[in-house]
């Protein structure tokens, strides 16, 4: 707790005891806004802002240790928990890179590189991939078993490039180049579903976009996910041009994690292949996935900042316009503090008091704020 604390003091720029003595009253079941209205002497005078921004933090680091000590006991009851393993899991400073270091140990339905490697196959795959100078063809000859399920040579290059594949989309390491590269390269391409340009006109400056993922504002962000949808448009990532038979920007981040790289070997084309197969069936279709829900959590929270700050413009607007306006604050109850304000700047403030009013046309209710009109006689 000490830890999350001292983390969201610094995020903040704000004393550990004050957000110490924050965490305890959101414990205690305190809401934001009455501990930013009533318990300032307690919390060191933090806003409205700070406070939220500290609540979400909370809630996320606890959750994030949450599943910290989850993870390290389901890699240790399965035997498979090293020193440093441990070590990277308890650095871990967000979900994302938590879920990747734990991806190689997730309980998982049974794949096409686990019956590989149930047939035997995994001698092939580590023979390939730590020597390109043998010949593919040759090597799998050895591993043909029907009782296995391997009926001939192509079956077992299949199953070897199986076992291979999951092993690199698994890479804790690799997927986190692959992420941040993405995030400052790539684009978000949307197009208009054949057939829907009537019905979706008014998604029509999206029928054919591209712009950049990192610098793509929230209401058009909203708007593109919005016409997806509702089946109008449709949504992709992509890096650069994309020319058919060019190698793509993370096919070479895959081939660099690995050591692979063609040199005319025997295995090179091979080991290539299964370079080109993880990047497209394995990594593209997560990373889009987990991208593109970033970009639609921080557009919604962003959304919500902006109407929020409008919200706040409006409730602190003059209810009646310029005219004098007579209100009360009934925090004090019964008794109430009542404030005349005058356009354009005088405003008169009584002790705490009953609250009566009377008029003409007889008693009216309390009320937060009554405008005053000239016939209107007050006690």
């Amino acid at each position: 707790m000490d830890s999350i604390n001292s983390r969201i003091a610094e995020e903040l720029g704000v004393r550990p005891q004050q957000v110490e003595a924050a965490v305890a009253l959101l414990d205690e079941g305190s809401t934001v806004p009455f501990i930013a209205r009533y318990r300032k002497e307690v919390t060191g005078s933090l806003d409205d802002t700070q406070l939220r921004h500290l609540e979400e933090r909370l809630r996320y680091l606890r959750e994030l240790d949450e599943r910290r000590i989850s993870i390290l006991a389901s890699i240790e009851e399965q035997g498979k928990l090293t020193p440093e393993l441990a070590r990277d899991i308890k650095l871990a400073d967000t979900k994302t890179r938590l879920e990747d270091l734990y991806l190689p140990y997730k309980q998982k339905r049974r794949t096409k590189g686990q019956i590989a490697l149930e047939a035997g196959l995994g001698e092939l795959a580590d023979g390939l991939f730590n020597d390109p100078n043998l010949a593919p063809e040759t090597e799998a000859a050895r591993f043909v078993d029907a009782e296995k399920g391997v009926a001939d040579v192509k079956a077992a290059l299949e199953g070897a490039k199986y076992i291979l594949m999951e092993r690199f989309a698994e890479d804790a390491s690799l997927l986190e180049k692959l992420r941040n590269f993405l995030k400052q390269e790539a684009t978000i391409s949307a197009r208009v579903i054949a057939g829907k340009e009537e019905e979706g006109a008014k998604f029509r400056d999206y029928f054919e976009h591209d712009e950049p993922l990192k610098s793509m504002p929230s209401h058009r962000a909203l708007a593109i996910f919005r016409g997806r949808n509702e089946g109008i448009l449709s949504s992709a990532l992509k890096v650069g041009d994309e020319l058919p038979g060019t190698m793509h920007p993370c096919e070479g981040m895959i081939g660099q994690q690995f050591g692979i790289q063609n040199q005319n070997r025997p295995a090179d084309k091979w080991l290539g292949e299964v370079v080109r197969w993880t990047w497209k069936v394995k990594l593209y279709t997560h990373l889009e996935t987990d991208l593109l829900g970033e970009l639609r959590d921080g557009a919604e929270t962003e959304a919500i900042n902006v109407f929020a700050h409008n919200l706040h413009d409006l409730l602190l607007a003059a209810p009646a316009g310029p005219r004098a306006t007579l209100g009360l604050d009934p925090a004090c109850a019964p008794a109430a503090r009542w404030r005349w304000w005058m356009p354009p700047a005088s405003c008169w403030t009584t002790p705490p008091s009953t609250p009566m009013c009377r008029t003409t046309s007889g008693t009216r209710p309390w009320a937060f704020w009554l405008p005053c009109a000239p016939s209107t006689r007050w006690t």
